[in-house]
């Protein structure tokens, strides 16, 4: 072991002859405690929410999807979609067509993103999944049902899973666009509700879900024209790999995005908070870390004399330094330890009693969620570990300029 880290150890294990020497050290180690406790544990709970999030999305985008580079309208051969079957890693895909959409209930209306899907939609995507009255079900062309969002629900007024009254609904045809009347652009019906799904506000606010071939009628495209292509994955890491199959299939008169590039943009915005409530929480083991400045400085005015001694059998100014930076280096280390074994039983205690509910009840969760990365430990390590050593630094540099002179009384 380290000579200067022996007689660190001896320093931290020996009584000090000024108790508040003793008490600034063990404040010291406490503020260490507490710093890397809160660390680890809201990195964790940002983890929570940022895996809660990335699973509400990914039950609504698929893993890849195709759209057109420009405009709204796809157009797709049969032929294309031979090679899309075949293709390797793909285990589904759905043809979606995407408009805005005037829902009325008498008084009540709402404008909606409404979404025609076929058969294949429901193992796509985990909208199914989510469905909290009524059941999946989007008709046919001629009999057709609507799934509505929870809070498009709320809007027109409706109760999915009764449906005592149809429906009207209002779509603009994108076919039509000459005509000198706006409202001979518009193409009317009545539809039946199945259903309402609650994933997430964004979703439950704004879209409303039916059959695809209606939705294609009510706009007036042709059989090869679509709004999208949505594509589920074997493997939802494998998306990258995939992307230039399906370029090929395609060419480059389709955009095709991971289910990173079509949130690309709340992605960022939560890498962007993750790092600033780091550096918040960092900013303020700085100001922790002054009680280790402290600690260290009064060490250091006690061992004087030892200071002489070692100065006396030939320790250098670099050794001594190294004696104090080590020391510093030590009470971070039982400080670090010690606040992550605290951080791991407050988790523990939150994850299985849900100790701490979220306040106003509203949210899909009632409690903060937990979720422990050994990355965010490897982080937070090496914080404290930089900042202990910078703390150490002006007390062990103070040390080390001590006029060695051994007196003799």
């Amino acid at each position: 072991m380290n000579l200067s880290f022996l007689f660190a150890w001896r320093y931290f294990k020996a009584k000090k002859s000024t108790n508040a020497i003793n008490i600034i050290a063990w404040i010291s180690i406490v503020a260490i405690v507490i710093g890397t406790a809160a660390l680890i544990l809201v990195l964790s709970v940002f983890n929570g929410f940022e895996g809660l999030v990335k699973k509400l999305y990914s039950s609504f985008y698929p893993d890849i999807n195709i759209s057109p580079s420009a405009g709204k309208i796809l157009t797709v051969t049969k032929e294309q979609l031979q090679k899309l079957r075949g293709l390797t890693g793909v285990r589904n895909f759905s043809l979606v067509a995407e408009e805005k959409a005037l829902l009325q209930n008498g008084d009540y209306q709402s404008m909606v993103s409404l979404k025609g899907v076929d058969e294949n939609y429901k193992y796509v995507t985990g909208v199914a999944d989510h469905i909290v009255k009524g059941n999946y079900k989007v008709g046919t062309a001629d009999d057709p049902f609507i799934i509505l969002g929870a809070g498009v629900e709320n809007a027109v007024g409706v109760q999915t899973d009764k449906n005592l009254l149809a429906l009207n609904i209002y779509l603009p045809r994108r076919s039509s666009s000459e005509l000198i009347d706006p409202l001979q652009n518009i193409s009317e019906d009545s539809i039946n509700t199945a259903g309402a799904f609650v994933i997430q506000q964004d979703f439950d606010n704004k879209y409303a879900i039916t059959n695809l071939e209606f939705v294609k009628r009510m706009l007036d495209l042709k059989d090869d024209q679509y709004g999208a292509i949505e594509i589920a994955l074997k493997n939802a890491a494998d998306a990258e790999n995939i992307k230039p199959g399906l370029q090929e299939i395609f060419g480059n008169n389709y955009r095709i995005q991971t289910r990173y590039e079509q949130n690309q943009s709340l992605y960022s915005i939560m890498r962007a908070e993750r790092w600033v409530i780091y550096a918040i929480l960092v900013l303020l083991m700085i100001v922790f870390s002054f009680t280790l400045i402290s600690s260290l400085t009064m060490l250091v005015i006690e061992k004087e004399k030892d200071i002489s001694v070692l100065h006396a059998l030939g320790g250098n100014r670099n050794f001594i330094q190294r004696i104090f930076l080590s020391e510093g280096l030590l009470l971070a280390i039982v400080g670090g330890v010690l606040g992550m074994m605290l951080a791991l039983l407050l988790a523990w205690f939150q994850v299985h009693f849900k100790l701490i509910p979220l306040a106003g009840g509203s949210f899909l969760i009632a409690y903060f969620p937990i979720q422990l990365k050994i990355g965010d430990f490897a982080l937070v390590s090496v914080t404290v570990v930089i900042i202990a050593l910078l703390a150490s630094w002006i007390p062990s540099r103070k040390a080390a300029l001590i006029e060695f002179s051994l007196r003799s009384e």
